[in-house]
């Protein structure tokens, strides 16, 4: 699952998602994020 799909479900931006993750990490687990280089994005679309 995508941060867009999460996004969506949760009926906020990408955007907020990330911010929120961000300013809480300490409540993940260290695998629950991770992010694709441009180089990476370029392949996966």
């Amino acid at each position: 699952m995508i941060d867009s799909d999460l996004a969506r479900l949760y009926g906020v931006e990408t955007k907020r998602l990330k911010e929120q993750v961000r300013r809480n990490i300490s409540r993940f687990p260290e695998d629950f994020m991770f992010e694709l280089t441009k180089e990476e994005l370029q392949f996966s679309s």
